[in-house]
């Protein structure tokens, strides 16, 4: 019969496996969502961190529902969950950095009568909106 000390040093060899194989896991997820974020930034010329500040400071979250953000549990608007890989939106414009900003700043002049007001956002905000934005993909 082995050992407590035996089994103790078995039971602590294994947790320390486990848990090197889970830091590296988050490790790696880290890296992906590094490098998601900065491909989000590059392609709208905004910052994915200032965008999720804007998101809740205009009050993105109380229409729209984005997992991971605790304020926004929204239901007038659509989820914004995998926003980055839809082809359409705002229901009418295809999905690139341009035309979300448009969309942000405007929806009433791309939609008239949309549920979506115009909050005022500015340019600036818009690009760190949608930088953020892109990071949901799913």
């Amino acid at each position: 019969m082995p050992s407590q000390n035996r089994i103790l040093g078995l039971l602590l060899g294994a947790a320390a496996l486990v848990a090197a194989a889970g830091a590296g896991r988050y490790a790696e997820v880290t890296h992906e969502r590094e490098e998601l974020e900065r491909k989000a930034a590059a392609m709208t010329g905004g910052d994915v961190h200032r965008g999720a500040a804007a998101f809740s400071r205009y009050g993105c979250g109380g229409c729209h529902a984005v997992k991971g953000v605790p304020q926004a549990t929204g239901t007038v608007g659509p989820p914004l969950d995998g926003i980055a890989v839809r082809a359409i939106v705002g229901g009418r414009l295809e999905n690139k950095p341009a035309n979300l900003q448009r969309w942000i700043i405007d929806p009433q002049a791309v939609s008239p009568g949309t549920a979506m007001p115009r909050l005022g956002v500015t340019p600036a905000d818009a690009r760190d909106i949608s930088a953020f934005l892109y990071t949901r993909t799913g």
